[in-house]
């Protein structure tokens, strides 16, 4: 770590310490390039789930539900659990898809935050590296693992309920862990050496005394989604959350005593219900956790403006682009039960215009090549 001397501008006179460096193949630059190409896969695979699994999936938990109504109301247990069966099948694959998609955002969110960190933890740039693979291998393997699960199986598992894609999901999940029990660690000692220092030296880093436009710009329009997801969780709360779950209590209630009572429209009816009801539930949360993720997202990228190798214009650009799409899925997502497909598509280009954005940013991430470190006196 360099050091720039000289500075006045702290009152005692104590040298400047440098911490932005930005080197190829730094710990700091993996974990940035490595997180911003996790939420971009993760995204890119939301995406297809969203086109291509998920209506499908839910047309076919309503048609097993239905058939389940069916076969009460015929007195027939065997075909009526089968039927369960079929929708256990279907949620699983539903669940494996969404815990893939969105354990590899959230795990890129993580990395970008511990780039971040990284100059704060008083390790060498060697265990630093180390630290870096090892969470950025364990991001790779949980969510590929959690996706091949309903594929793997238990074939050849040496466990008689968990197979090969579970305990590589675990052992994913463990080298996350140990890597982030490592950084706190780190980041704890490099705290505790800067409060022993007297006087302290305050610490220069590119990534957090950045004020360019773009960076502004993504900074206050995160903070403004963030505030826009917590207001719209605040109202789902207090106005649909309880009057849902007492209608869906309801709805499982009808389907069940009607097709006790042989009485199969009702029946049938009370299933296209509940499955209405399900997407309205669906919608109000994909839109809260969309709009406060990518909130985070904008104010995680605004840090990272300085060593993104672009002309301003470019910048600004992208960041504009980065938000209009954070607005635009939510939003439209939230549209989609009133709209229908044409919704769906706008929300969709909402999720490409933030993927294109994101793989702008990681283009000129990647075309970084270390001008403002060697602008910034580091030896």
């Amino acid at each position: 770590m360099g050091v720039r001397e000289g500075s006045t501008n702290h009152p005692r006179g104590a040298t400047l310490a440098r911490v932005g460096e930005f080197p190829p193949m730094s710990a700091r630059r993996m974990l940035a390039i490595g997180g911003i190409a996790l939420i971009l896969i993760g995204m890119i695979l939301g995406d297809i789930f969203a086109v291509f699994i998920l209506h499908p999936n839910a047309d076919r938990i309503g048609a097993a539900l239905e058939s389940a109504t069916q076969a009460v109301a015929a007195r027939d247990p065997q075909s009526a659990g089968a039927a369960f069966a079929k929708i256990g099948g279907h949620l699983e694959n539903r669940g494996t898809k969404v815990d893939a998609h969105a354990h590899m955002i959230s795990f890129g969110y993580l990395a970008l935050l511990l780039a971040l960190l990284q100059p704060f933890a008083p390790f060498t740039e060697q265990r630093k590296k180390l630290l870096a693979a090892l969470f950025l291998v364990g991001a790779t393997l949980l969510p590929v693992g959690v996706f091949l699960i309903p594929y793997v199986g238990l074939t050849w598992s040496p466990l008689e309920a968990i197979g090969w894609a579970s305990i590589f999901a675990d052992l994913g999940g463990l080298f996350v862990l140990l890597a982030c029990v490592a950084e706190l660690v780190g980041l704890w000692r490099g705290i505790r050496l800067r409060l022993r220092q007297r006087p302290p030296v305050p610490a220069a880093d590119e990534f957090l005394g950045d004020r360019s436009w773009a960076s502004r710009v993504l900074l206050s329009g995160g903070t403004l989604l963030i505030l826009l997801g917590f207001l719209h969780g605040a109202y789902y709360a207090s106005a649909d959350l309880y009057r849902y779950e007492a209608r869906d209590n309801d709805l499982l209630i009808s389907m069940t005593t009607n097709a006790a009572a042989n009485n199969l429209a009702a029946a049938n009816q009370a299933v296209l219900d509940y499955g209405q009801l399900q997407g309205a539930k669906a919608v109000n949360i994909a839109a809260h956790s969309h709009v406060i993720e990518f909130g985070i997202l904008a104010i995680l990228t605004a840090f990272f403006q300085p060593y993104i190798f672009y002309r301003d214009r470019w910048k600004r650009i992208w960041a504009v682009t980065l938000l209009i799409g954070s607005l635009a899925l939510p939003v439209f997502v939230l549209l989609e039960l009133r709209f229908g497909l044409l919704a769906g598509g706008l929300a969709d280009m909402g999720g490409l215009l933030v993927i294109i954005a994101l793989l702008a940013m990681l283009v000129g991430i990647w075309r970084y090549t270390g001008k403002l470190d060697a602008a910034g006196g580091r030896s």
